[in-house]
């Protein structure tokens, strides 16, 4: 079986974990970025920790699917079935991370920015440290002047698992609270000291729980 195969067959069982789990959630939606419902600009770089991304296609599809959605992941194996998992939602995968295939990566999403995409980044992906930004949504938005919309995903009961992001998987009927915070714009910055007080400050925004 090649690679593909198996990462095809992978992403179906994984999508039909998912969809049946979801069925169960009790979801809010606290739409405080006020896209719920409205029209598909601007554009957005959803950004949100790697352990909360399980419901994350649910809500595009779901609560958002008049936006076109694409997403970061990474260029590694283990990439390659996410990517098929996130194909099953129709939600086009790029490929790449902050250490591999990095530049050709922000390139790419700009360009689907470009096109009337969004794109969801996990900023403390592929492999850690878990809660720490990277500097891709940063650069991303000052490259595409798309904005970004911080995601917060609390449930009220879960399992976790022993990775390095400590994935959350939500349990049957668990209460499921998303929280769209504003809209964040990122201005130029002119040093590195001014991209960091950026970075900084969108990774406070998200906290760490």
């Amino acid at each position: 079986m090649t690679p593909e195969k198996k990462a095809h067959l992978i992403a179906i069982a994984g999508a039909c974990v998912m969809r049946l789990i979801v069925a169960t959630l009790r979801i809010r939606v606290h739409d405080e970025a006020g896209v719920l419902g409205g029209p598909s600009e601007p554009r957005l770089i959803w950004v949100f920790w790697h352990n909360r991304l399980f419901v994350i296609p649910h809500l595009l599809n779901h609560y958002l699917p008049q936006r076109p959605g694409s997403a970061l992941t990474s260029a590694s194996k283990d990439g390659e079935i996410v990517a098929a998992f996130l194909q099953r939602f129709h939600i086009h995968p790029i490929r790449g991370s902050s250490s591999r295939r990095g530049a050709a990566a922000l390139l790419e999403m700009k360009r689907f920015i470009g096109q009337g995409y969004d794109v969801a980044i996990t900023p403390d992906g592929p492999r850690g440290p878990r809660y720490h930004m990277n500097a891709g949504p940063i650069a991303l938005a000052q490259k595409s002047g798309a904005v970004v919309m911080p995601i917060l995903v609390r449930y009220s009961r879960f399992w976790q698992l022993k990775s390095w992001d400590a994935f959350r998987i939500p349990k049957p009927f668990a209460r499921v609270d998303i929280t769209l915070l504003p809209l964040h714009s990122v201005p130029p910055t002119q040093d590195a000291a001014a991209f960091e007080a950026e970075r900084a400050r969108l990774e406070s925004i998200l906290g760490a729980e």
